[in-house]
């Protein structure tokens, strides 16, 4: 039986450092039409707060972003119960918003929409381990409802992208 998720919600961080570090489209395009592509098959979807997050900053993945066509989903009032689930199942939960930074605002979303989709949660985060720590991140949250979660890496595996080189 195959391990493999019929549909993915996708992180902020998954776009922006791919976008900035390691498949600038400059060097590789073909990944963002693969992303546009799984979009298209409703394989791939960002919860409109990580859109938000991304578009703030006027730059070409914002523009990217906005002309993708990769399905944006609302917040809809069975997501916000998936959310107060989420903050129910344990108190450390509300832990994953950093509101003294402004960021994070959409990592708790990113897990209420895939609990509610039955998604595999795409994120660049890494589990906190330390037993002190009152950091938590989306593996912790997610490890701890029961939701899939995996790297982008994990993600180009799992969905067999390959990618070409060629020298002009």
């Amino acid at each position: 039986m195959s391990t493999r998720a019929l549909i993915y919600c996708l992180d902020a961080n998954v776009l922006i450092q791919a976008w900035q570090k390691y498949y600038s489209p400059k060097f590789c395009p073909d990944y963002w039409d693969i992303l546009i592509e799984l979009g298209k098959n409703e394989i791939i979807f960002i919860p409109e707060l990580v859109r938000e997050e991304i578009i703030r900053t006027e730059d070409n993945l914002s523009k990217w972003l906005k002309n993708s066509k990769i399905p944006i989903r609302k917040i809809v009032e069975k997501v916000t119960k998936c959310l107060q689930n989420i903050y129910a199942k344990n108190q450390v939960h509300k832990n994953l918003v950093d509101n003294t930074k402004a960021r994070s605002i959409a990592d708790p979303w990113i897990i209420a929409h895939a609990i509610n989709e039955g998604a595999t949660v795409v994120t660049k985060e890494e589990k906190v381990t330390a037993l002190n720590s009152n950091k938590i991140k989306i593996p912790n949250v997610c490890d701890n409802m029961g939701v899939r979660w995996i790297n982008d890496f994990e993600f180009i595996d799992e969905i067999d992208i390959k990618f070409t080189c060629k020298f002009k």
